[in-house]
C-alpha cells in the first residue's frame, strides 16, 4: 500500500443490491475520502484502482450469484496484478463469511454489515465520529436515499434480512433531520426514505411509532421539495402517517407497501400477521384518506405449497385493487429461515410462469391507468438526459423502479434536477410522453 506521504491510495467501491446497501457504500466512501483516499464509485476507468471494495447483496439466489460473480471477476484482476487489494463487505459476506474465505482465498479480507470501523482500520484509515450521517452521495445531486433505521424485528418466514442486518434499530429523529439538512444544503431536492421496515420506526427508541412525527419534521427542512416513503409493513400501519401526508405538499402522495401475498393460508405460513381481508381494508382506508395516492407493492410468487388456486387468488386481488406500481419476485429458498423447513415444491418453471402472469396483469393495469393521464399536466422532476430525450418522473414515481416521463430535447432545453410542468400527449404501459408547458 502506498503511504499518504507519497500519494493518495485509490479505491473503487462496487455496490450490489438495494438502496440500503448504496447508503452504506456512500458512508464508507465518505469516511475514506475524509482519510485522504482517492475514492470512486463503480469506476470504469481503464487504470484500475489499487483497492477494490465490493459491497455485496445476499437477498435471494440471483443476487447472491451476482455478488459471487463480481468477487470472482475482481479476484482474477488481482491475480493478474491489476489491483493490489480486494476487500468484500456487505450482506453476502455477513451471512457466508466462513464459506467465502474457504472458497475464494485471494480476497484480502471479508467484513459484514456492521464492520465499518474494522474495514477502515484494515486500510489504515481512522473512523471519524464527527462524520456520522455524512456521506459521498452517488445518486444525481437532486435526489438521495435517507436511511431511517437498520435491521428488522419481523418474523417473516421467507426473509433472511434479520440474519444479515440484525434487529431493528431506529436512528434518532435529530440525527435524521441533521442528515436531511446536510443533503439539502448540497442541492438535494428529493429524499427517499428507506428502511427494512419504515412503519416500525421509533418503537425501539421512543416506545411508540414515530414515523408521522419524523415526516412532519422532515417536511419543514428548507430546500426539500419531495419526500417519498418506502417499505411500509402493512401490519400495524400507523394511520397518522396519512394525516401528515395530507398536511404537507412536499410529502409525496406515494406509498411503497410490500404485501408479498394475499391468500390467507400463504400469509399465515409466511408469518405476516395479517389477512386478505385486513389488507384490503387497509388499502381502502389509505385511498380514502389520501384519494390521489400512488400505491406500490411487492409480491412473492411460488412460495412453498402455493397452489394454482392460491396464485389465482393473488391475481384476482391484483385486478381488484389495481396497484399503480407493482414488482414481483420468484420465491427463493433461503437457508436458516423459517420457510426453509418447508419443501420448496413449486417448480422453477411454474414460478417463472406465475411471475409472468402477474406482470402481464400489472402491465394491462398500468396501461389503462396511464391512458387516463393523456391530456393532463404533471409536475415532473428531470432526472437525466439520454440521447435526444430528457427523462423525468412525476410524484407517483420512484427512481429506477417506477414509470418515467420522456421529453424530446428538440426545441426544449431543460436543466437536470429542475421541476417542470409537462403536458402528457402519449402513454405506454410504463412510460409517459409529453412536452413542457412552463419551467419552474
Amino acid at each position: 500500500m502506498k503511504t499518504k506521504s507519497t500519494q493518495q491510495t485509490s479505491v473503487n467501491v462496487v455496490t450490489l443490491g438495494c438502496s440500503k446497501n448504496l447508503v452504506d457504500s456512500e458512508e464508507l466512501m465518505g469516511q475514506l475520502k475524509a482519510n485522504d483516499f482517492d475514492v470512486k464509485h463503480e469506476s470504469q476507468a481503464k487504470k484500475q484502482a489499487e483497492v477494490v471494495i465490493i459491497n455485496t447483496c445476499g437477498f435471494i439466489d440471483n443476487a447472491k450469484q451476482e455478488s459471487i460473480d463480481t468477487i470472482l471477476h475482481y479476484a482474477r484482476k488481482k491475480e493478474k496484478g491489476q489491483i493490489e487489494k480486494l476487500i468484500v463487505t456487505g450482506c453476502l459476506s455477513e451471512r457466508y463469511k466462513p464459506d467465502l474465505e474457504k472458497e475464494i482465498t485471494n480476497v484480502d479480507a471479508f467484513f459484514g454489515t456492521r464492520d465499518l470501523q474494522h474495514l477502515l482500520k484494515t486500510l489504515g484509515a481512522n473512523y471519524k465520529h464527527e462524520l456520522v450521517g455524512e456521506r459521498m452521495v452517488t445518486t444525481p445531486k437532486h435526489f438521495a436515499y435517507l436511511k431511517i433505521s437498520e435491521g428488522c424485528d419481523r418474523p417473516c418466514s421467507f426473509c433472511a434480512i434479520p440474519l444479515m442486518r440484525g434487529g431493528h434499530v431506529s436512528k434518532p429523529i435529530e440525527q435524521i433531520i441533521s442528515e436531511a439538512k446536510t443533503l439539502a444544503a448540497k442541492g438535494t431536492k428529493e429524499l427517499l426514505l428507506i428502511a427494512q421496515d419504515s412503519t416500525y420506526y421509533g418503537l425501539d427508541l421512543y416506545k411508540e411509532r414515530k414515523l408521522a412525527q419524523l415526516l412532519d419534521n422532515l417536511a419543514q427542512v428548507e430546500g426539500i421539495e419531495w419526500i417519498r416513503l418506502h417499505y411500509a409493513f402493512p401490519m400495524g400501519f400507523p394511520l397518522d402517517v396519512l394525516d401528515v401526508m395530507a398536511k404537507h405538499k412536499n410529502i409525496c402522495n406515494y406509498l411503497d407497501i410490500p404485501l408479498q401475498h394475499v391468500n390467507n393460508d400463504i400469509l399465515k405460513s409466511m408469518r405476516r400477521g395479517t389477512t386478505r381481508e385486513k389488507t384490503l381494508q387497509l388499502l381502502q382506508t389509505i385511498r380514502k384518506k389520501v384519494p390521489d395516492i400512488t400505491l406500490r407493492t411487492t409480491l412473492i410468487s411460488g412460495y412453498p405449497g402455493e397452489t394454482d388456486a392460491q396464485h389465482q387468488d393473488l391475481l384476482n386481488f391484483i385486478n381488484e385493487v389495481k396497484f399503480d406500481r407493482l414488482g414481483v419476485f420468484a420465491y427463493s429458498h433461503e437457508e436458516d429461515t423459517h420457510a426453509y423447513n418447508l419443501i420448496d415444491n413449486v417448480a422453477d418453471e411454474v414460478k417463472q410462469h406465475r411471475v409472468a402472469e402477474i406482470m402481464n396483469a400489472q402491465q394491462e393495469i398500468s396501461w389503462q391507468l396511464n391512458q387516463s393521464k393523456i391530456g393532463k399536466t404533471f409536475n415532473v422532476l428531470v432526472d437525466r438526459k439520454e440521447g435526444n430525450y430528457y427523462i423525468g418522473r412525476t410524484e407517483a414515481d420512484s427512481p429506477e423502479v417506477d414509470n418515467e416521463v420522456i421529453i424530446d430535447t428538440q426545441n426544449n432545453y431543460l436543466r437536470v434536477g429542475s421541476f417542470i410542468n409537462v403536458h402528457i400527449n402519449k402513454a405506454e404501459e410504463f412510460d409517459l410522453f409529453g412536452v413542457p408547458t412552463e419551467l419552474k
